[in-house]
């Protein structure tokens, strides 16, 4: 007897519902309990490092792995450009830009890493803007981090204390007095470059001033230019750079993480 597709369908679902139910009554087996130690590992465990301490000069100390840029004695870490030694001031632990000898920077070449530099605008600073103790601190030796004297001074934003100059303007402006001395702790993480040229990872970086965050992990478009915008320019390890900007800025405890 031939069927209609009425009952043909028919019976094609019931087979459906029939075999629905066999596999809800079917048991599987419960997941296994959980323990506090299935997400704990002990190895490896991190490296110790002995933190700095507090000095009676209100700065801090170097970290046990940190290496000494400065060590309040001379300037054997730094260089000009050229390589020539520098002709910066050195005295009572602290260094000072001569005006017109131009910028210094690291021997040392780094990628990663976490600095610590501590800068002091003179007490008697004259001037306005751009003008009143302008220095830079720059990473790799290609983007700057500003450093200007910006209590009861204002000037365009991204070029304010603490900012990527030219890029990106600090959070909040946390300016200590001329006279008494400000604290950069900068972490940094390097660029990486694709074969042609541009950025794979651009630069990043998080600056805290006397302890108030300025830049949150603030991605760096390329060269802090001062004229023009930023230009991507691919490079590996490079060094600490301090700005001659013609004024007296002075710098102390001066060291470095790598990363």
């Amino acid at each position: 007897m031939r069927k209609t597709v009425l009952q043909v369908l028919t019976f094609l679902c019931a087979g459906v519902v029939s075999f629905n139910v066999n596999a809800q009554d079917k048991k599987y087996p419960e997941p296994e309990s959980m323990s506090p130690g299935m997400s704990e590992w002990w190895k490896p465990q991190p490296p110790i490092v002995t933190p700095g301490t507090a000095t009676d000069a209100g700065s801090t100390t170097a970290p046990s792995d940190a290496i000494i840029l400065f060590d309040g004695k001379n300037l054997d870490q730094w260089q000009k450009p050229n390589g020539d030694a520098p002709e910066w001031i050195v005295k009572n632990g602290v260094f000072t830009v001569k005006p017109g000898t131009g910028e210094i920077r690291t021997k040392q070449e780094f990628g990663d890493f976490q600095l610590h530099i501590e800068w002091r605008i003179p007490e008697n600073v004259q001037g306005e803007s751009q003008g009143r103790g302008n220095s830079g601190v720059f990473l790799q030796g290609k983007y700057e981090i500003q450093i200007l004297d910006n209590y009861n001074n204002e000037t365009y934003s991204n070029g304010q204390a603490g900012s990527v100059y030219k890029q990106s303007r600090p959070l909040v402006n946390a300016m200590r007095k001329p006279g008494e001395w400000n604290v950069y702790d900068i972490i940094y993480e390097a660029p990486t470059f694709k074969k042609d040229g541009t950025y794979r990872t651009p630069p990043r970086v998080t600056v805290l001033q006397n302890g108030v965050i300025l830049q949150n992990n603030t991605i760096i478009k390329g060269t802090t230019e001062y004229i023009g915008f930023p230009k991507v320019i691919p490079h590996g390890n490079g060094p600490i750079l301090l700005q001659d900007h013609g004024n007296p800025i002075s710098f102390r405890n001066v060291w470095i993480r790598e990363l």
